[in-house]
């Protein structure tokens, strides 16, 4: 199998849901562990990171609009011992916990299955990354519906033991846009992992997100983070917004102007 591009498989994907990368830097020195969200839904969209202890959690961004926290707000992360877990659920908290009392990865996982957002069902992605005297090993899992029928369950256990350095798996949970949405399909994509694309991809999108977020007009701004950070077409703004998409695109170029505006040195009004 030919590793591919981390970049390149993001970009070349509408809707990819939520997504684990597993891997080893090129140095061969350091783990990675790569894990971000989408959201369509002003529910979805409405959360950040935040760190927890050695891990992270998921928190609404504007408390006031949080309407069912049950699928969004969660531990993505969460370190124990030599161990770090990684899934796009509350199941963080199930491989934990039943880790801890002895149980494996993929045993603790077989008391969950598919999210319950029919007619989606969204797949439930987890991985774990253990190190035991210098040695990696890494696990990655998928539990989804069968062709959408949510009365039949498919799981998924992959193993990795001491991985290449350069190298990484990525899993995420839809193959790409559609209504329903369609649930990942194969074994996780085998990607190249290069220290310095990395850094770089984390440092534009946050260089992106600021640039943004100095836009004051708030509809102005929500077409710029749909367009820009999470990739979303005229035709899928349009929808969400329930805007036509002559009125996005309006909307959209006065904020880019006062992005220029803003760094030829003018202030944004």
């Amino acid at each position: 199998m030919k590793a591919i591009s981390f970049e390149k498989d993001l970009q070349s994907n509408a809707y990819p849901g939520r997504g684990i990368m597993l891997g080893r830097t090129a140095d061969g020195k350091n783990a990675v562990i790569t894990y971000f969200i989408m959201g369509r839904s002003e529910n979805s969209r409405n959360r950040v990171f935040v760190e927890e202890g050695e891990g992270i959690r998921t928190q609404a961004f504007d408390e006031s609009k949080l309407t069912d926290p049950s699928l969004i707000i969660y531990a993505p992360v969460r370190v124990l011992g030599n161990k770090t877990i990684v899934t796009n659920g509350d199941q963080t908290d199930t491989v934990y916990d039943l880790m801890k009392d002895g149980q494996t990865f993929e045993q603790s996982l077989r008391t969950r299955e598919f999210e319950p957002d029919g007619p989606n069902y969204t797949p439930r992605i987890s991985g774990i990354i253990e190190i035991n005297d210098g040695k990696m090993d890494m696990n990655m899992s998928i539990l989804k519906s069968d062709d959408g029928d949510p009365n039949s369950s498919l799981r998924f256990t992959y193993s990795y033991e001491n991985p290449l350095a350069g190298k990484g798996r990525f899993i995420h949970t839809y193959m790409n846009d559609g209504n329903p949405l369609p649930s990942y399909e194969g074994e996780p994509t085998l990607v190249d992992v290069n220290n310095d694309d990395i850094d770089t991809l984390i440092d534009l999108k946050l260089e992106i997100n600021s640039i943004i977020s100095q836009v004051t007009d708030m509809k102005q701004r929500l077409i710029l983070e749909k367009r820009y950070l999470d990739f979303e077409n005229w035709e899928q703004i349009s929808c969400d917004l329930n805007y036509n998409i002559r009125h996005v695109r309006r909307l959209h170029n006065e904020g880019i102007k006062k992005i220029s505006e803003k760094m030829s040195g003018n202030v944004l009004e």
